[in-house]
């Protein structure tokens, strides 16, 4: 099998995922009044936001189910099974009549079918990850992984980019009455492509070593520690990410008066510089190392996530630009080297299970609730800057989860399919 057929079906799933949970944050506030209709733009923005982190919880649930599936059946497999399961709930939810239509069962139905996606991408990303570094050759593991990481970029490139085009070619009513389901039906190509590359995937020789009978049971009993230092490795780059490039989109709008398509330029371009510099350092990693690189990055999200914010609620657009260019910056290192210093320091028998687990307390329990978290303390503090202090602790909490890892960059790893 053909280098570029692995990497495409590493890569495909991420792209769908970002995309998917991108397009439901992007337009939180259509939701909101679509589901939630009460008068009030923040109570719809949070119960919108709600929902959302609905989603996120119940990744984890997916997380063990799929990332059990990947260790004992093999990372392909689990792949498939990822995808599978996205492509239905998207598609219910450009299909769900409003409240307008059908009363209460309108924001149950569209709960449930955020509860259906989370399980489906719970173990998604850890899986993939896995799949690019274990396949990688020698000393291009970094690189691998930030290849498949390019993936989450994509789909939050062209998430952004179907919001821009609804938002620049609509009016706002048009948006609000049926505008924005439309980017929940683009995601049908992405899924069908994906599916049809993981499903050609051929069965590649079985692991030297055989699996734990249970590997959820082998990380509850012996890699605990290890789980916790994943997540908490992870934090930085969910807690930002969520941060600076999901719920940017509301909090421009809300705090700054900024349009929905000057807000979603935004976010396009930032996600487009995101892909060539994650790959740079990737690159880069595979020559110096991990654990540097990423520090730097999570000390840079202590000292200039304030700043940062403060920066992107000025009047002046190019102060705005600087602002989204320090997350642009410190987040590009985080999706470019993050993922290959996970997969080394996880042993190979239990790697998804581990990654998997670790990976969703960060993104899911924690990662769900920016957007949620981060519009509340707006409104109950009356501080715009208080989202740039959940950045801050996140960061902060990264940095102390690397002084504690070991680089093991130029060692050799197990690998299995």
């Amino acid at each position: 099998m053909s280098r570029t057929h692995l990497i495409a079906a590493g890569t495909v799933g991420n792209v769908l995922e970002w995309y998917d949970f991108s397009i439901y944050g992007f337009f939180a506030l259509q939701i909101g009044a679509t589901f939630f209709p009460s008068g009030d733009r923040v109570a719809e923005a949070l119960a919108a936001f709600s929902v959302f982190a609905v989603g996120y919880l119940a990744r984890p649930l997916g997380a063990i189910a799929i990332g059990h599936f990947g260790d004992r059946a093999g990372r392909p497999a689990a792949l498939t099974l990822s995808i599978l399961g996205m492509v239905i709930p998207t598609l219910g939810m450009a299909l769900l009549p409003g409240y307008d239509a059908i009363g209460a069962a309108a924001p149950i139905a569209l709960t449930v079918l955020r509860l259906l996606q989370g399980i489906a991408v719970g173990g998604e990303s850890a899986i993939a990850n896995v799949f690019m570094v274990e396949q990688a050759p020698t000393g291009r593991r970094a690189l691998s992984s930030a290849i498949g990481g390019v993936g989450y970029a994509i789909g939050i490139q062209l998430a952004s980019l179907a919001a821009l085009a609804c938002a620049a070619s609509l009016t706002p009513t048009e948006l609000q009455l049926w505008g924005w389901r439309i980017p929940f039906w683009l995601s049908l190509p992405v899924a069908l492509s994906g599916l049809y590359i993981r499903s050609a995937i051929k069965t590649l020789p079985p692991p030297a070593v055989a699996p734990p009978t249970s590997p959820l049971a082998e990380v509850l009993r012996h890699h605990l520690p290890l789980v916790v230092r994943i997540a908490a490795l992870n934090l930085f780059a969910s807690v930002g990410f969520q941060a600076a490039f999901i719920y940017v989109a509301e909090w421009l709008q809300t705090t700054t008066g900024a349009t929905p398509a000057d807000t979603f330029k935004v976010t396009s371009i930032s996600m487009l510089a995101v892909t060539p510099l994650s790959l740079f350092f990737g690159w880069l990693a595979d020559h110096v190392g991990r654990r540097d690189l990423l520090a730097a990055s999570a000390a840079l999200g202590v000292l200039g996530a304030v700043p940062f914010f403060m920066l992107m609620r000025s009047p002046l657009p190019s102060q705005l630009w600087l602002g989204q260019a320090g997350f642009v910056l410190a987040l590009s290192v985080q999706f470019g080297v993050q993922g290959a210093l996970l997969a080394e320091i996880t042993p190979e028998p239990v790697r998804c299970t581990a990654l998997a687990i670790g990976n969703n307390i960060a993104w899911s329990i924690v990662g769900g609730f920016v957007p949620l978290t981060a519009t509340w303390l707006v409104w109950q503090s009356g501080n715009p800057l208080a989202p740039a202090w959940l950045v801050v602790g996140a960061a902060a909490i990264t940095l102390v989860a690397l002084m504690l890892t070991a680089d093991p960059f130029r060692k050799a790893i197990g690998a299995r399919t």
